[in-house]
């Protein structure tokens, strides 16, 4: 049987231009603001996954270009990967100085009011989720206050979890397992080539 094929699509540099082989697959998943992939990774987006925390998600949902842009007009179904509980208990919280500037750490509201004025399928993901996917990290919880795995992580194993490798040929590409200093980035990555070891995905270069 001819697997379907599902790409996901990280925030990274490309190599390439690989928007013919994104758009001609049958899944699509992004995340947050795509911008080193601009014009070289197609417009499909079968699921957008955010981040519904803190100051970059706050400068998202102010800016008109976000809700404009071709990745978030294409997005099926929005995915909020922080439930509200995980960011409360765990996420960073702005100091006083940046409260005063209507900083907080938990958009998950007003994400979900822009997000369904859009016409978009939200679906937040439960506590569990977040829960799970640290312990699958070996980041134990009294860590989870300090290290943080990035929406990326979390959208590969969500895929994974909904598309069976018998019907589905997952590929990656632009990840660099590179940025915030708080995500888990060497975990992730091991994390990640077990998965490419066993078959479960491949990188596409």
């Amino acid at each position: 049987m001819n697997r379907k094929t599902a790409i996901i699509v990280g925030n990274g540099e490309l190599t390439r231009d690989l928007s013919e082989i994104v758009d001609s697959a049958q899944f699509a998943m992004r995340f947050n603001e795509p911008k080193a992939s601009i014009g070289m990774s197609g417009s499909r987006t079968d699921i957008l996954m955010l981040a519904a925390s803190s100051k970059p998600m706050q400068r998202r949902l102010t800016d008109p270009n976000f809700l404009a842009s071709a990745t978030f007009k294409a997005a099926k179904e929005v995915v909020l990967a922080y439930h509200p509980e995980i960011i409360r208990k765990y996420h960073p919280k702005p100091n006083f100085l940046s409260r005063l500037k209507g900083r907080r750490s938990d958009w998950t509201m007003r994400t979900i009011e822009l997000v369904g004025a859009a016409g978009k399928e939200i679906r937040v993901m439960p506590p569990q989720f977040y829960i799970d996917g640290c312990s699958e990290l070996g980041v134990p919880e009294r860590r989870m206050c300090e290290v943080f795995p990035s929406t990326g992580f979390f959208g590969i194993r969500y895929v994974l979890s909904l598309l069976p490798a018998r019907e589905w040929d997952v590929k990656l590409c632009g990840f660099s397992w590179e940025g915030w200093k708080r995500h888990a980035w060497l975990n992730e990555r091991s994390w990640v080539e077990d998965r490419i070891a066993s078959g479960r995905v491949s990188v596409l270069v």
